[in-house]
């Protein structure tokens, strides 16, 4: 009898943890102190949020009394405020690590979740930890995490002798809601422990289902509050030197404005007048051998933040605005290049986003860009003339998204680019869907993508996908194919590297959904893939693989890989001659890692990687070690090396116009070469608080690529010696980058940082394997470029002034 009943209990619990909880709130007409104490007495007659429910490792399991949380919320016709009891048994070993804005540390944390139409799409989440420290991101199940989002809003955090304590005022200029008399928003509480690494929320989170944002409880009892006027203000204020062999220190002051104007309750307009993105991370450069560009991040805030409708469809990679030209100049005989710029100036950009109540989310994202002209000169006579290289461009954006059923959605994209003149222009057009069974059990998802380029020679190009998957419970799988036509292009506004082919895939997986003895955590899968060239229907990439990754107890992770490509494949890319293939050799290869618990002090990452040709003495290798170590809670030092190595690698060098394999086509030139690459890079930081930071980053490497002898392409796709080349194409890459920096938060949303940077780069057709001498050489003066840099921005939110216009 004793089992029926305790059977009874979970599934009456099991059963409760599946429906939505609802929280009252209440009206207050007090003056709330934001100072983490709850000491107004109209918190004391709050209703209360408590039982939370463990989110991971253990998914469903109550949280302990010791560490019981008790949440309340409170409203004024300007901001909602929230008060958390977090209690704690052991309030000394409280994880309280110092860090900057959105990075979080070896610290405890709590957050709240809102979404003010409580259509289960997005989050508007707010993080505050132990140490006092903020973050905030805005949240969707098909994007995830946005920390570039920032919003402007108060919070204090105490340790107190039961626990810790933390009250917020979350302004209504930082939400989304609709103008209804009576608000239902949805609501979801998130608490971490940090030592144990044990996640809680208020509201049930079943890890079954494969969404996060439709699993949220409900706020129940705000009424008569109007959307406020969302128009904030940041003017900016930038002051650099620079310095180099070939320059004297030389002094720019800049000026500038970002405005965010809600337009109404769903949509928000975001400009930039005079934009400013010198103190941006640096790129981490690479020596790139292959016949695809080098993609990078975008680290420019406007592109960045806020920008989950512009990623549907994968159409958009902002580098491409204020990027290289898209044309080199013409020299005759007698003429050199004496100035190219690398990167077109940005004149101005906006973008309007955001969701209506109905679901119906619209975006667009506008930038023009200057006229930028090459320096040409003639050797001979020394005159010089200029040559337009990109013209005044426009770039365009659309998006339309509608969801339904709160979890699926189909998304029409646009891009668009308009250069000025008789330069190339650019459109794309897509549909893309994503629906999911009404219990988040399957999905089938895809998109139809359309490409026209107006240049020379007009090109129409079609790329489409499929997929359908199993996205809920322990055993899980996905098949699809795609299709991609040879004139599909669009790298205006976009990046693709890979046409005129079609391909195949699928994938099963099994995970655990609770601690076993052994593991919090514990997944294995398998994935089969092959891609066909559309024109001769030869395998052009194929890949089998199993993958396993795990957490122990202590909260140390391991995995490995191991994968294979069974058949020899036809590459048609490395020759960069259209019709011209490779035929590349089957392998096999396989890596593992292990990345230990982060909350200690020391912690590693480690991890180590070989591949086998079938070609004799053809393999590559790879290793990385990564310790940290957590000094105190404020200063920390993050160090990572990385080897990778090719024995006997086979790649492309040059064409050449002579007959030796071909009557009607020129050589294709590649060369039998070993190459190395050498990477260190050492992070840094040092908080004075949760709103004062030093930070540093630098990164040294250094590749080479070492020709031992020259092949050709012959036309069935083999390789075969070749004597009479005797051009040296070794290659030699080395580039430095150092930033230190210094951030201080004096106001909500207003910024001070200076900057200091010095970066250097090389590359070499000889090279030297002193390893010292190759770092050496790029730390003096002559070699490096300096920048410092001071910038001010100040935030100002028209709610706070209109009283004095």
């Amino acid at each position: 009898m004793k089992y029926i009943l305790l059977l009874f209990f979970v599934f009456v619990s099991l059963f409760g943890y599946s429906q939505k909880k609802v929280l009252q709130t209440k009206f207050t007409t007090d003056n709330i102190t934001i100072d983490g104490k709850l000491n107004e007495s109209i918190w004391q007659t709050t209703p209360e949020a408590t039982d939370f429910i463990m989110f991971q490792p253990d998914n469903g399991k109550p949280i302990p009394d010791s560490k019981k949380t008790i949440v309340k919320v409170l409203y004024d016709n300007d901001a909602i405020y929230i008060g958390a009891l977090l209690y704690d048994d052991e309030p000394d070993k409280i994880r309280k690590e110092i860090s900057q804005r959105d990075s979080f540390g070896a610290s405890d944390l709590f957050g709240v979740f809102v979404n003010g139409f409580n259509d289960g799409q997005q989050d508007f989440q707010f993080y505050v930890n132990a140490a006092d420290g903020q973050g905030d991101c805005i949240t969707t199940d098909t994007n995830g995490e946005d920390y570039s989002w920032d919003a402007i809003w108060k919070s204090k955090a105490i340790i107190t002798d039961f626990g810790w304590i933390v009250e917020m005022r979350i302004p209504y200029a930082a939400l989304r809601f609709s103008g209804e008399k009576k608000q239902t928003w949805g609501l979801n509480f998130f608490r971490e422990i940090k030592r144990d690494r044990h996640k809680y929320t208020w509201n049930f989170i079943d890890s079954k289902i494969e969404t996060f944002t439709q699993q949220t409880g409900v706020l129940q009892g705000i009424e008569n509050i109007k959307p406020p006027t969302r128009l904030f203000l940041l003017p900016y204020s930038s002051f650099y030197l620079n310095a180099n062999k070939y320059q004297k220190t030389l002094g720019t002051l800049k000026g500038g404005l970002d405005i965010k104007y809600g337009i109404n309750d769903a949509f928000t307009l975001d400009a930039i007048l005079i934009p400013d993105f010198g103190q941006t991370k640096f790129d981490n450069q690479i020596l790139n051998l292959g016949p695809f560009e080098q993609q990078f991040n975008e680290n420019r805030p406007f592109f960045t933040e806020g920008t989950d409708l512009f990623s549907k469809g994968d159409l958009v990679y902002s580098r491409r605005i204020g990027g290289r030209p898209s044309r080199g100049p013409k020299t005759a005989d007698n003429e050199i290049i004496i100035e190219n710029p690398a990167n077109v100036e940005l004149i101005n950009a906006l973008k309007v986003s955001g969701r209506t109540k109905d679901g119906l989310g619209i975006g667009l994202l506008n930038a023009v860009t200057k006229k930028t002209n090459a320096t040409v000169e003639n050797s001979i006579t020394k005159e010089t003339r200029t040559e337009e290289v990109e013209p005044l461009t426009n770039y365009n954006v659309l998006v339309l998204d509608q969801r339904f059923r709160k979890n699926s959605a189909i998304s029409f994209i646009n891009t668009n680019v308009t250069r000025n003149g008789d330069f190339r222009d650019a459109n794309v057009s897509a549909i893309v869907w994503d629906l999911n069974t009404k219990k988040n059990t399957y999905n089938l998802s895809g998109d139809i993508k359309y490409s026209y380029v107006n240049d020379l020679i007009d090109k129409k190009g079609l790329y489409t996908t499929l997929n359908l998957g199993e996205t809920s419970g322990n055993y899980r799988y996905n098949v699809g194919a795609d299709l991609v036509t040879k004139d599909y292009d669009n790298n205006d506004l976009g990046i693709n590297f890979r046409t005129n082919y079609y391909s195949t895939y699928g994938g099963a997986s099994y995970r655990i959904l609770n601690p076993t003895t052994l593991f919090t955590s514990f997944r294995v899968s398998s994935n089969l893939f092959t891609q066909f060239n559309r024109e001769t229907n030869q395998i052009q990439a194929n890949s089998l693989s199993v993958s396993a990754n795990m957490e122990n107890k202590k909260n140390h992770s391991f995995g490995f890989n191991v994968n294979t490509s069974p058949l020899e494949t036809y590459d048609y890319y490395e020759p960069r001659t259209e019709n011209r293939f490779l035929i590349s050799p089957r392998s096999v290869g396989g890596y593992f890692y292990i990345s230990t618990n982060y909350n200690n002090k020391f912690a590693f990452d480690i991890s180590s990687g070989v591949t086998k040709l079938s070609e004799s003495g053809r393999n590559s290798y790879e290793f990385e070690i990564g310790p940290r170590y957590r000094f105190s809670d404020k200063f920390s030092l993050n160090f990572s090396f990385n080897y990778f190595g090719q024995n006997n690698d086979k790649g492309f060098v040059d064409k050449i116009a002579t007959d030796t394999n071909s009557s009607t086509s020129p050589s294709i030139i590649f060369a039998n070469r070993n190459t190395a690459t050498y990477s260190n890079s050492l992070s840094g930081k040092y908080s004075l608080s949760s709103k004062m930071n030093f930070n540093m980053a630098v990164r040294q490497y250094w590749s080479y690529a070492e020709n031992k002898n020259f092949l050709y392409l012959k036309d069935d796709g083999r390789l075969a010696d070749y004597q009479n080349y005797t051009a040296n194409k070794n290659s030699s890459f080395n580039s430095w980058n150092l930033d230190l920096s210094y951030s201080w938060w004096f106001a909500p949303g207003s910024e001070i940082s200076i900057l200091y940077r010095n970066s250097a780069a090389n590359f070499d057709e000889i090279i030297n394997k002193d390893f010292n001498k190759n770092v050496t050489n790029l730390l003096n003066n002559d070699a490096l470029n300096h920048t410092f840099s001071i910038s001010v921005k100040y935030f100002i939110d028209y709610n706070s002034i209109k009283s004095k216009f």
